[in-house]
């Protein structure tokens, strides 16, 4: 299978599990999903991540959030950034996600990282997507 957007897949198939309910979603690994999976832990819209190693690329396997009588933590998932169309931003033009409720995901010079810590570091980037 000859997938073009990696990233976009990650994002659909998170999408897709949690408006089917699963409490845990497998994917194909890459430095780049363990990297958004961690900013995911770290602003609290996922439970936890593991990597597992299998000879090839590995799986990475996310335990989705949810609050306490069931309702999605994580209420959209957007794709910025897309193969054809690539959108950079400067670290003055970071945008804000539903007024601070959701995360901008960047890929800067200084890794993958959020759009609070690219404005703290004073970097910009890839924006790749968001999340709330």
């Amino acid at each position: 299978m000859s997938m073009t957007d990696p990233i976009a897949d990650l994002l659909t198939r998170i999408r897709n599990a949690l408006m089917s309910g699963h409490d845990r979603v497998s994917i194909p690994s890459s430095r780049m999903k363990r990297d958004i999976a961690r900013i995911l832990k770290e602003e609290g819209f996922i439970v936890d991540f593991r990597h597992e190693e299998d000879g090839r690329q590995g799986s990475l396997h996310l335990e989705l959030r949810y609050g306490p009588h069931g309702e999605q933590v994580i209420t959209g998932l957007e794709r910025v950034s897309r193969p054809g169309r690539r959108v950079y931003v400067g670290r003055r033009e970071i945008p804000e996600v539903l007024g601070g409720m959701g995360i901008t995901i960047l890929s800067t010079s200084r890794g993958v990282v959020d759009g609070q810590t690219a404005k703290r570091l004073g970097v910009g980037g890839e924006w790749l997507c968001n999340v709330w």
